[in-house]
């Protein structure tokens, strides 16, 4: 079902040097698409897209979504039939440190895409991936559902609520005619798997310390996340893609949460444990540092009701799985795998194996 909505398709994605961007990149070019990448820097040494080799496979352009004169200059070169808005200062605990940059990427950047989406009639469908951490947090214990509270404490958790709140005005101002591009937002968050090496994030930080026989230190062991594989979102966001330009009306326009079921949120804590198991050795520490000056939150998570009723999407993996197939994949890297982007599109087979096993719509 994919592949015959995606194959020979030009797809623009910003951000795909990125870790989830990488990986949307890998599945589309297995999916046979067309990729144009636009991204201003690489996020880490080494990085998934380096290691990958994806700038041999895609057209690959450096640019900065806050500059919109090249933006629009790479929309009228490519024209794209189908737009991934994943560029962002990612980081929440960086928005602290530069909250000026967090709100000029994340929301003048995504006003600029919206631009050029509005200016660009080769474009069918287009998905702006924000954040599960758009939602006005409270720490409540059951999930977070599309039409809650949007707002954020934070710099990138406003940004992001932001970002949805502009998305929704030029859809609703600049989209609604049919013969236009079609619109929708994804929120999600706490994505793991192989190919990421980001500061200040736990499954990395477990991979330098592990592979170089250091002790881990964790800051809230105790935090709750609702963990999942990288694989999980991307492929609600390409079936939410898919029914965007197969004009399913009840999606045009609307925002959905993709995220695990209630039994994969557990603890950083249960996380590196876990990940030890497959990983074979590891030994981690608790600290206690900075957390009061910059706030996180202890438990976030989503509800999917929404992306189950109208896509008929839920989540694959099983909280083991998800740990299995991240370690898997960094053991592979450092054991000398000579080609890690067949590796990572073996992955993505695997993982549309389990998900035909579950009977799910978007692999019939």
């Amino acid at each position: 079902m994919l592949r015959e909505v995606y194959k020979n398709r030009t797809v623009f994605v910003t951000g795909h040097t990125g870790f989830k961007g990488s990986w949307l990149t890998i599945w589309l070019l297995s999916l046979g698409a067309k990729v144009v990448g636009y991204s201003l820097y690489l996020p880490s040494d080494p990085c998934n897209f380096v290691v990958c080799n994806l700038k041999d496979r895609v057209t690959h352009i450096d640019g900065d979504i806050r500059n919109i004169k090249d933006l629009r200059n790479v929309f009228s070169k490519y024209n794209p039939d189908i737009v991934f808005h994943l560029a962002a200062q990612p980081i929440v605990r960086r928005s602290f440190d530069d909250p000026k940059l967090t709100f000029d990427t994340n929301v003048g950047g995504t006003i600029n895409i919206l631009e050029c989406i509005r200016n660009t009639s080769s474009v069918k469908a287009a998905i702006i991936i924000t954040s599960d951490k758009c939602y006005q947090n409270v720490e409540w214990v059951w999930g977070y559902r599309e039409n809650d509270r949007l707002g954020g404490d934070d710099p990138y958790s406003a940004s992001k609520a932001c970002a949805e709140i502009v998305c929704n005005s030029y859809i609703k101002s600049f989209f609604s005619k049919k013969d236009l591009s079609r619109i929708s937002t994804a929120r999600a968050g706490n994505v793991i798997g192989g190919g990421d090496w980001a500061v200040d994030r736990i499954v990395p930080d477990c991979v330098r310390a592990f592979s170089e026989n250091n002790v881990l230190e964790i800051r809230n062991p105790q935090a709750t996340r609702p963990w999942q594989h990288v694989l999980e979102p991307l492929s609600g966001y390409l079936w939410l893609g898919a029914n965007l330009l197969n004009n399913n009306s009840n999606v045009v326009g609307e925002s959905f949460n993709f995220g695990p079921s209630d039994n994969v949120n557990r603890s950083v804590k249960e996380l590196i444990d876990e990940f030890v198991k497959v990983w074979g050795n590891g030994k981690w520490r608790a600290i206690v540092n900075d957390i009061a000056n910059k706030k996180e939150a202890g438990l976030l998570k989503l509800n999917c009701d929404k992306a189950l009723f109208y896509l008929k999407w839920h989540a694959v993996l099983s909280f083991e799985e998800t740990v299995k197939m991240t370690a898997e994949w960094y053991k592979a890297y450092y054991n000398g795998e000579k080609d890690m982007f067949d590796f990572s599109v073996r992955q993505i087979e695997e993982y549309i194996y389990l998900a035909k096993k579950k009977g799910l719509v978007w692999v019939e």
